[in-house]
């Protein structure tokens, strides 16, 4: 008869260990999957708000949510910056930022144009020129993409043309490059259908709640897979093992 044989310590365990640390990082992905919602509910938020200045969005607090403004400036359309990483590779093509310089504003507005997705073959798309004298730009006024492990450091003092390319953003090292102070977020400018860049969502949302969620599913799968073949094992089969047979 199907009868249980007693596991060992390290069995149950294990066991017990795989189990919580899958069904940890199951809640987890169900954590990361609401703070993109509430990302994107902010950002669709902004987007259809009135725009207001720059010095009124530079004074909220980080919990305020985002803010539509509306600026004046002009580029620098000689210091673009590229960013080119991973999570471009699915797309393909680079982020294209650019300096804004703004009448009796000693600091500059870096300024996300959008993706400009690449063309066949080649390493590099060829970048539109940018318009010259003074702008009148709208967009949302976002932190600047996350990044995480920076190998290799900084690489941008090395590079002698323009535009740089990097795989992370730190704005630090660009006020750096640049040589003037930099405001702490970006400008990322609205859709526009005329606009040679892609302007959809921003790099925040480049993993959605969906998928966050669809991970979540896996781990939780995975937990309960340990539990199933912790059980399997030590089940004892009809005559298994002989315990309990003359």
């Amino acid at each position: 008869m199907s009868g249980w044989r007693r596991p060992t310590w390290w069995a149950v365990l294990l066991t017990a260990a795989g189990a919580l640390l899958f069904a940890c990082l199951g809640v987890w992905q169900l954590h990361r999957a609401d703070e993109k919602e509430a990302l994107l509910r902010r950002y669709a938020a902004a987007l259809a708000a009135p725009p207001v200045a720059l010095s009124v969005a530079a004074g909220r607090a980080p919990g305020e949510g985002y803010a539509r403004v509306g600026v004046r400036g002009e580029f620098l359309a000689d210091r673009r910056y590229l960013l080119d990483n991973p999570r471009h590779d699915s797309r393909g093509g680079v982020e294209v930022y650019v300096p804004l310089r703004m009448p009796g504003q000693p600091r500059l507005l870096l300024v996300d144009l959008g993706l400009l997705p690449g063309q066949g073959g080649e390493a590099r798309p060829d970048l539109p020129a940018l318009p010259s004298g003074e702008q009148l730009l709208q967009g949302v006024y976002l932190p600047p993409p996350g990044h995480a492990l920076e190998m290799g450091g900084d690489a941008l003092p090395g590079q002698a043309r323009w535009p740089k390319t990097t795989v992370y953003l730190d704005l630090g090292q660009l006020a750096a490059d640049l040589g003037q102070p930099l405001f702490p977020r970006v400008l990322a400018l609205e859709p526009e259908p005329a606009s040679p860049y892609q302007r959809s969502t921003p790099d925040f949302a480049a993993m959605p709640p969906s998928r966050h969620r669809a991970y979540a599913f896996q781990w939780f799968v995975f937990a309960a897979a340990a539990v199933v073949i912790f059980v399997l094992r030590h089940r004892s089969r009809r005559g298994g093992d002989g315990e309990g047979t003359p």
